[in-house]
């Protein structure tokens, strides 16, 4: 029989932390019921002492999901518990997160302390806590760089205190994997009363080891692991959930299950992208764009022979519909048979040869290889535009005290269309316009902004993703007027729609 694993969400609490990356109310729920719909079994909503905008979070949140526990973060204060109980007044299932400094830099040079004392106030708060719920979750911060027979004294104490939660978190990601495996192990063997409580882990990334400590804390008892949706937090983050997640699903012989719905994964993901507006680096684990794409013409031979060549994870199960072969001057014949089938191609030996060859010359002066480049190797004139949507003519009225207007004229099949969009912002707007017209339903998914060159009159380039019936397509373009840009990459994308 498989354990279970508790997963205690942090995303609007510690991942709400990243500088610039602050939610309102509306947006805090928005992402909570998204959490709920992916099963997270505790969700961390706020530090309600720390303003009133986070009260008034864990207010509404507490109002807007009704499955997992809601969790809020206090200091070992009681005045931090009392507001903190307070906002948890409408939760259906509550939990006060209390705790202190534990290690000896956080003891001396932070708390000014003592060992004896620190033991007397953890003990102090979470018999407090207990007195307005029944789950109280201790932290023991800097557990990672506490020494494990000081921290065994401090949890057995607060475990006795009433504390049903034991957090070790490694503050600063400062553990190796192994070493923070053998805290885990060391608490599991020497603290009495640990039957009595979780031990949940809560790891940091600074070294880029937040998963893997995870990982080894499960490994070694920890039933609860503290994530944040794509291992966003404070510093370099925090253990990302879709990691933990897929680790243990594709390592079945761990017999330890999560309540995720994986295939919920990926959207949750983009929403708290994009409602915090932090983009997912291209090649992080599971969420990331390149996490499923393939240029390696040795990788994509393989992958189409064999998806679990070179895959261990069916982009499925995490809400991806398919792998990606990107055509690039690494491809190999395979990966180009295989884009020109779907284009309607059937090439025997001899035509595909003589197109690869061709195709290579393109490929090593383009970096991004089109369907429109392939057809014009197969023999498809270059002046065929039938379907293919331009945009002609873009206006966009926008400011502090003016509600953001855009028009947008677009040719298709040499026909022009004018629209007139309202929305968020000047970007909105224009996109508005053109889904107005074109028609085919999309969805964006990806909005991403670089700048190419340096100055005011910076070239800047425009990825967008977009989702159409399933199939995710992407767009680009670059243009020194960023709007212009943003237009023709959604239109790019929209074009490659079949």
């Amino acid at each position: 029989m498989s354990d279970r694993l508790y997963i205690f969400d942090t995303t609007l609490r510690d991942g709400e932390q990243v500088p610039g990356c602050q939610l309102n109310t509306l947006e805090k729920i928005e992402i909570a019921k998204a959490l709920e719909a992916l099963g997270v079994d505790i969700i961390e909503a706020g530090f309600p002492i720390s303003s009133p905008g986070d009260f008034n979070s864990v207010i509404e949140i507490s109002k807007a999901v009704e499955k997992p526990v809601i969790c809020a973060l206090t200091r070992a204060v009681r005045k931090d518990i009392e507001v903190a109980a307070d906002s948890l007044k409408f939760a259906k299932k509550k939990r006060i997160h209390t705790g202190i400094g534990t290690s000896f830099y956080h003891i001396h040079h932070k708390l000014n302390s003592n060992e004896e004392e620190i033991i007397k106030r953890a003990v102090e708060a979470v018999k407090y806590a207990r007195k307005y719920v029944d789950d109280v979750e201790f932290y023991a911060e800097d557990a990672g760089r506490t020494e494990n027979e000081y921290l065994a004294r401090v949890i057995e104490a607060v475990i006795e205190a009433g504390a049903t939660v034991v957090n070790i978190p490694d503050t600063t990601g400062y553990c190796l994997p192994q070493e923070y495996g053998e805290k885990i192990l060391y608490l599991k063997e020497h603290v009495k009363n640990i039957d009595k409580a979780i031990i949940s882990t809560h790891c940091h990334n600074d070294l880029g080891l937040a998963t893997a400590n995870s990982i080894f804390g499960i490994i070694n008892g920890a039933r609860q692991v503290e994530v944040t949706m794509n291992g966003i937090g404070e510093r370099a983050g925090n253990t990302s959930l879709e990691e933990v997640v897929m680790t243990l699903q594709s390592r079945k012989h761990l017999n330890i299950e999560t309540g995720i719905n994986s295939r919920n994964i990926y959207k949750t993901s983009r929403l708290v992208s994009s409602l915090m507006n932090m983009p997912v680096q291209s090649n992080k684990a599971i969420v990331g764009r390149n996490a499923f794409s393939h240029s390696s013409g040795i990788h994509q031979d393989g992958v189409l022979k064999n998806r679990e060549n070179y895959e261990i994870i069916d982009p499925v199960d995490v809400g991806i519909a398919e792998s990606s072969i990107a055509l690039t001057a690494r491809s190999g014949r395979a990966a180009l048979k295989h884009r020109l089938s779907i284009l309607g191609y059937d090439l025997k030996n001899g035509e595909l040869d003589k197109i690869y060859e061709r195709f290579l010359e393109v490929a090593d002066r383009k970096k991004d290889i089109r369907d429109e480049d392939l057809e014009l190797l197969v023999g498809k004139k270059e002046n065929s535009n039938e379907g293919k949507i331009k945009l002609k003519h873009l206006q966009v009225l926008a400011g502090m005290s003016t509600i953001p207007m855009a028009t947008v004229t677009i040719e298709i099949d040499g026909e022009e269309f004018t629209a007139t969009e309202s929305g968020n912002g000047p970007v909105d707007s224009s996109l508005k316009a053109v889904k107005s017209i074109i028609r085919h339903k999309v969805n964006l998914e990806e909005y991403l902004v670089q700048a190419v060159t340096r100055g005011i009159d910076d070239l800047g380039k425009v990825h967008i993703q977009i989702e159409n019936k399933g199939k995710l397509y992407y767009g680009f373009s670059g243009n020194t007027d960023i709007l212009t840009a943003s237009v023709e990459a959604f239109i790019d994308a929209v074009n490659k729609i079949k």
